[in-house]
């Protein structure tokens, strides 16, 4: 299940990242009428393409940082290789794809994801730890006992 899952995930990264164009002009024309949309209503006018590009971005990369965690890896390699990957996508975009944008804040971005989503695993490991921990037969007998 786990290299299904990355290699899931590692085809969705390279789909969103080193296609010649993220979306096409019909796209790119309802996207451009949602922010002016936003950006009319005062209670929506914070939430620009900057932001949610951003955003976007960070949560790209979370599932690299649970999946890292998830393979037993240390947690300072699902930061690093978030740094890693990013960069050289930002690389490749720069060198080989003219219509696309390098931007060095996707690289922040995609790295913050990659952390956030090492947090997140390492949160979710150490609940399902003590929750197996719990059940083991010399605390079964302390809550059974603590239940009569």
């Amino acid at each position: 299940m786990l290299v299904a899952a990355s290699c899931v995930y590692a085809a969705a990264v390279w789909w969103m990242t080193l296609r010649p164009s993220i979306y096409d002009d019909r796209v790119g024309g309802i996207l451009h009428r949602v922010f002016r949309a936003l950006a009319s209503w005062p209670g929506t006018a914070w939430i620009t393409l900057d932001l949610v590009e951003f955003s976007a971005n960070v949560l790209l990369f979370v599932p690299l940082g649970v999946l890292v965690v998830a393979w037993r890896r240390r947690w300072w390699q699902g930061i690093l290789l978030g740094l890693v990957l990013s960069a050289a996508i930002e690389i490749a975009q720069l060198a080989f794809l003219p219509t696309r944008v390098a931007d060095p804040r996707d690289v922040v971005a995609n790295t913050l994801g990659a952390a956030v989503g090492v947090g997140v695993a390492i949160v979710l490991s150490r609940r399902i730890v003590r929750s197996q921990e719990s059940h083991k037969p010399r605390h079964r007998k302390l809550i059974d006992r603590g239940a009569q």
